[in-house]
C-alpha cells in the first residue's frame, strides 16, 4: 500500500488531496463569514484602517508619547478625518444629487438612442437585459449586499459603524497581543515564520491604503481641474465621485468618471464629452504608469489580471464592499504565500 503512494503519481495525488482540503477549508471560512456580515465587514475594515494607522502610533510612541496616548490621539484623528471626508462628500453630493441624477439619466438616454440607431443597432430589450445583469453583478452576493442595496436598516448600519470604531481602537491598542495570541496556536517551529508573514502583511496593507488614498485624491484633482476648464456643470460633486471610485483599482475611477462624460454630453455636447473621456484615459494612464509605481511599487506586486479576478470575486460575494476589500486582501494573501514559500525553501 505504501508503494502505491511512493511514485510520482502517488505524490501528485497526495498533493491534490491537500489542495482540495485547503479549498474546502477556504469555502467553509467564506461561507461562515458571509453568514455574519455585521461582524465580518467591521473586522476587515478595522484591520485595513489599523494597518494604515499603525506607523503613526509607532512614530508617536518612539517620540516619547505614552502608548495609550499615542493610540488615543491616532484613533481620534482618523475618526475626525474620516468623518470629515465622508461627511463633506455626502453633503456635497446630496446637495446636487437631483441635478446629477437628471443629467446622468439624460446622458444615458442619449447613448441608448445612439446605440439603437447607430451603425451597430441593438434592441432596447437587449440593452435593458444588459443593464439588469450589470446591476445584479454589482449587488450580488450575501456578504453586505443587503446593506448596500438599502435593504438593511439604518440601525444595523449605525451598529456596524460603531462596531468598526470599537474594533479599530482595540486593534490599535492591543494589536500585538491579539496577533501573538493567534500565532500561539501554531507549533513553535512555525511561529517565527508566521510572525514575519504577519509583519509583512501589515506593511503591505497599510501601504496599500495610504497609496490608494493619495492616488484617488490626485485623480480627483486632475478631473476637477479638467472639468472646471471645460466648464462642465457639477464639477465638484463629479470629482468627489471619482475620488470615491479611486478606491476600486483599475476600473473604479474610470467607471466613476463615466458619469462626468454623461454630464458633459448632455450639457456641453459630444465634443466636450470626448475631451472629458480623453482626460479620464490620460488620468488612468498617469495613475497606472507613474502614480502606482511611485506610491505602491513595493506594495502591490500583483498582476493586473489577478486584480481583475479579485475584484470580480469580491463584487460577486459582497457587492461594492467586496470590490473595495478584494484587492488589499488579495495583496495580503499573496504576501503571506510568498513569505511562507520563501522560508519553506530556505528551511529545506
Amino acid at each position: 500500500m505504501a508503494l502505491l503512494w511512493a511514485d510520482g503519481l502517488g505524490r501528485a495525488g497526495i498533493r491534490a488531496i491537500q489542495v482540495l482540503a485547503l479549498v474546502a477549508l477556504s469555502w467553509v471560512a467564506v461561507t461562515v463569514a458571509a453568514r455574519v456580515p455585521l461582524v465580518t465587514i467591521p473586522v476587515l475594515i478595522a484591520l485595513v484602517l489599523a494597518s494604515a494607522i499603525a506607523p503613526v502610533v509607532r512614530w508617536l510612541a518612539a517620540h516619547g508619547w505614552p502608548r495609550a496616548a499615542a493610540v488615543l490621539a491616532s484613533f481620534l484623528v482618523i475618526l475626525a478625518v474620516g468623518a470629515g471626508i465622508v461627511g463633506g462628500i455626502v453633503v456635497l453630493v446630496r446637495q446636487q444629487a437631483g441635478a446629477l441624477a437628471t443629467r446622468a439619466e439624460a446622458g444615458i438616454a442619449q447613448l441608448q438612442d445612439f446605440i439603437t440607431t447607430g451603425p451597430v443597432a441593438l434592441s432596447r430589450e437587449q440593452i435593458s437585459a444588459a443593464q439588469t445583469e450589470f446591476q445584479k453583478f454589482l449587488s450580488g452576493g450575501n456578504l453586505g449586499a443587503d446593506a448596500l442595496t438599502g435593504l438593511r436598516t439604518a440601525g444595523e448600519i449605525a451598529a456596524g459603524t460603531v462596531l468598526t470604531a470599537v474594533i479599530l481602537f482595540f486593534f490599535l491598542k492591543d494589536g500585538e497581543k491579539i496577533r501573538g495570541f493567534l500565532i500561539g496556536f501554531l507549533p513553535a517551529s512555525r511561529r517565527g515564520r508566521a510572525q514575519l508573514a504577519a509583519d509583512r502583511s501589515i506593511v503591505v496593507l497599510g501601504g496599500y491604503v495610504r497609496g490608494t488614498l493619495v492616488i484617488a485624491a490626485i485623480d480627483a484633482v486632475i478631473v476637477l481641474v479638467g472639468l472646471l476648464i471645460l466648464r462642465v456643470p457639477l464639477a465638484v460633486p463629479l470629482a468627489a465621485v471619482v475620488f470615491l471610485g479611486g478606491f476600486v483599482p483599475i476600473i473604479g475611477a474610470t467607471a466613476a468618471g463615466s458619469l462626468a462624460v454623461l454630464v458633459a454630453l448632455v450639457e456641453n455636447g459630444p465634443v466636450t464629452a470626448l475631451v472629458v473621456l480623453g482626460l479620464l484615459i490620460v488620468a488612468h494612464q498617469f495613475e497606472h504608469h507613474i502614480l502606482q509605481p511611485l506610491f505602491m511599487g513595493r506594495v502591490l506586486r500583483i498582476h493586473g489580471l489577478v486584480i481583475i479576478l479579485a475584484l470580480t470575486a469580491g463584487a460577486t460575494l459582497a457587492g461594492v464592499i467586496g470590490a473595495l476589500l478584494a484587492v488589499p486582501l488579495a495583496a495580503v494573501g499573496w504576501t503571506v504565500l510568498r513569505t511562507l514559500a520563501a522560508h519553506g525553501s530556505t528551511d529545506s
